[in-house]
């Protein structure tokens, strides 16, 4: 029996924003597949409820005539692989998409659920850090938009205002036009974990050479990171294994990876490297085909 003391069932996001803003201990409702692990176990600070799940203004996944792509906060991990826009013109959100629990949490979990909840272990967050994602926000001064590597501040903890609701998730075409890129996340177990470590790479490739690298990991620091020195030293070089061994380096520089019952400190540093090389490998691939 979970221990619901209020349940408000939000017609739009401004009301959500509203109910929020009234109710200093609620909580938003999306695909539930943390808040009611948090309940089941006990947790009072779920107990007050606003959802908005099925909220039609979160559910559009469309491609702006600026080609700037806007997915809502509220598509479900198993649209977003189903939908022939992502697999089309972002292939690195439908993989990343993939690789979240088993099929049954996919239907129901949402992106922006994922992205709100502050993990670091989220799988959606490396690869919409190297599209440069663009986050849509509403609170009760209006909407804001937040680059997402402001996005997240620590250990569970993100940028938004308790009054605050995730409306969408916005990726600038320059970010993934003529752009290569691959997500590969390292768990214990193949399907139904969370990731040791995740690692996601896009790139541009002109006439043999990096003309952009961008590479993300999480777990592998406080927050989810990008890997600015390798990525600024990978620029202007001509595309080899050596370089990219190289690279796969040079990405410790911004790590900081924990010691933790999953991992030690020692192995997740050695699975960096290895991925890096195998990510930066496959987007390069991709890019220069």
């Amino acid at each position: 029996m979970f221990n619901i003391e209020t349940y408000n069932k939000a017609q739009s996001v401004s009301e959500a924003v509203t109910l929020l803003a009234e109710n200093p201990r609620a909580r938003v409702l999306a695909g539930g597949t943390d808040v009611l692990i948090r309940l089941r176990e006990g947790d009072d600070r779920y107990s007050q409820l606003i959802d908005i799940h099925d909220l039609a203004e979160l559910q559009q996944v469309q491609q702006l005539a600026s080609g700037e792509i806007c997915i809502g906060a509220g598509v479900t991990f198993s649209q977003l692989m189903d939908n022939r826009l992502i697999q089309e013109r972002l292939p690195l959100v439908a993989q990343a998409a993939g690789t979240v629990g088993g099929p049954q949490v996919r239907n129901v979990a949402t992106i922006g659920g994922n992205l709100c909840n502050g993990a670091i272990s989220a799988d959606s967050a490396a690869a919409l850090y190297v599209l440069d994602a663009v986050l849509e926000i509403e609170g009760v001064s209006g909407v804001r938009d937040l680059p997402i590597g402001e996005f997240y501040l620590g250990p569970g903890q993100v940028a938004l205002e308790h009054s605050d609701v995730l409306r969408a998730i916005r990726i600038p075409a320059a970010s993934y036009r003529d752009c290569g890129t691959h997500y590969y996340k390292y768990a214990m177990r193949n399907a139904m974990d969370i990731a040791t470590i995740g690692c996601a790479a896009a790139c541009k490739v002109k006439a043999g050479c990096f003309d952009t690298l961008k590479i993300a990991f999480t777990v592998a620091a406080p927050k989810p990171m990008r890997a600015r020195s390798a990525e600024q030293f990978a620029v202007g070089q001509a595309v080899t294994p050596a370089l990219i061994n190289e690279i796969a380096g040079l990405v410790l520089q911004d790590l900081n990876p924990r010691d933790s019952w999953r991992a030690s400190k020692e192995f997740r540093l050695h699975i960096i490297k290895t991925l890096a090389r195998r990510v930066i490998m496959a987007a390069a691939g991709v890019a220069e085909a």
